[in-house]
C-alpha cells in the first residue's frame, strides 16, 4: 500500500513537473513570436471556418464515442448509444478541466459501474478502446516518417527535437513500467473481442473518422491563415505529435502537445512558427470547448466515485 502511494505521488510530481516545464517552454515560444502576431493570425480566419472546424471537432468526439460503443456492443451488457455518449463526454470533460484529480478513463469507468455495467468488462473495453485509437494513429505514421527523418538528420533538426523532448528523460522509468503494464493488460483485454472482428473493424473505422475530422479542421485553419499543408502530411505529422503526448510526462499533454505540434509542423511541414503556434492554440481550445457538454454528467459520477472510495477506506 505504501509503495503504491509513493508511486502515485512520484507520478503526480512527474506530471506536474513535466507540465510546468512544457508550459514554460511554450510561453517562451509564444513570447518570441509575439502574441500580437498570433492573435492577428486568428483574426484572419473567417468566422464560418471556425464554426466548421468546431463542427468537425464535435463529429470527431462523436466518433470517439462510437469507437467505444462498438466495443461495448459485443458484450452481454445492454448499453444504449446515449449512455455511451454521456460517459464519453464526461470523460473528455474530466480530462480537459479536471486533470489534477480525476482522469477521463477513471470517470468513464466509474460512470459505467454506476450504470450497473460489469467493472471487469468495462475496464477491458477501455483498454481496447485506447489500443484501437493508438493503432489507428500508428497507421498514419508512414505518411510523416520520411519528412520527419529528413528533418531529424540535420543539425537544426536534432536541436529542435531536443527542445521538443527535453522533458522526456523525466519519464523514462515510468514509460518502461507503463509499457510492461500495457502488454500485460493487452492479452487479457483482447480475449473478449478476438472472436468479434467486425466490432474491432467498426471501432477502427470510428477512429478513422475521428482522425479525418481532426486533420480536415487543421487543414481548414491553415488554409485560412495562408499557410496550407496537404491533409496526408498533416495526418502523418500529427501521428508523431499524438505519440509524444501519450508519454506520462504531463497532465493531459498540456504544453507537450502544443510544443511538439509547433516544432514538428514548423520544421517538417514547412509552415511558419506563427502558424504552428496559432494552430496549437486553436486545436486545444476547440477540443476543450467541444468537451463542455460532459459537464452535465460529471458531477453525479464524481460524487458516486467519492462515495465508493469512502466505503472502501
Amino acid at each position: 500500500m505504501s509503495d503504491h502511494s509513493e508511486d502515485s505521488k512520484s507520478t503526480s510530481y512527474l506530471r506536474w513537473g513535466g507540465s510546468l516545464l512544457a508550459i514554460v517552454l511554450l510561453v517562451y515560444l509564444f513570447s518570441r513570436q509575439g502574441w500580437g502576431e498570433i492573435f492577428g493570425a486568428i483574426r484572419q480566419i473567417p468566422v464560418w471556418h471556425i464554426i466548421l472546424a468546431f463542427v468537425l471537432t464535435i463529429i470527431s468526439r462523436l466518433a470517439v464515442a462510437g469507437r467505444w460503443h462498438a466495443l461495448l456492443a459485443v458484450t452481454e451488457i445492454d448499453v444504449t448509444w446515449w449512455k455511451t455518449l454521456q460517459l464519453t463526454f464526461a470523460g473528455l470533460f474530466a480530462s480537459n478541466f479536471l486533470p489534477t484529480t480525476v482522469g477521463g478513463d477513471v470517470v468513464r469507468l466509474a460512470g459505467a459501474v454506476q450504470m450497473k455495467l460489469d467493472s471487469a468488462i468495462s475496464t477491458a473495453s477501455l483498454v481496447v478502446d485506447r489500443l484501437v485509437g493508438l493503432f489507428g494513429m500508428a497507421l498514419a505514421v508512414p505518411l510523416g516518417a520520411g519528412p520527419l527523418w529528413a528533418w531529424l538528420i540535420t543539425a537544426q533538426g536534432w536541436r529542435d527535437a531536443f527542445l521538443t523532448s527535453s522533458i522526456l528523460p523525466l519519464g523514462i522509468k515510468k514509460i518502461a513500467g507503463r509499457m510492461r503494464d500495457l502488454f500485460s493488460r493487452l492479452w487479457k483485454s483482447f480475449s473478449l473481442w478476438k472472436d468479434h472482428p467486425t466490432s474491432l473493424l467498426v471501432s477502427l473505422g470510428m477512429t478513422g473518422l475521428h482522425m479525418l475530422c481532426l486533420y480536415l479542421s487543421i487543414a481548414l485553419m491553415l488554409n485560412s491563415i495562408g499557410d496550407p499543408m496537404p491533409v496526408w502530411l498533416i495526418g502523418g505529422l500529427w501521428s508523431f505529435v499524438y505519440l509524444v503526448t501519450l508519454l506520462p510526462i504531463s497532465i493531459n499533454g498540456y504544453g507537450v502537445q502544443e510544443i511538439s505540434l509547433t516544432l514538428i509542423f514548423t520544421n517538417v511541414g514547412g509552415i511558419s512558427m506563427k502558424s504552428g503556434l496559432t494552430i496549437a492554440l486553436l486545436i486545444r481550445t476547440l477540443q476543450m470547448v467541444a468537451s463542455l457538454p460532459g459537464a452535465a454528467f460529471v458531477p453525479a459520477i464524481i460524487v458516486g466515485l467519492r462515495q465508493d472510495n469512502g466505503k472502501n477506506v
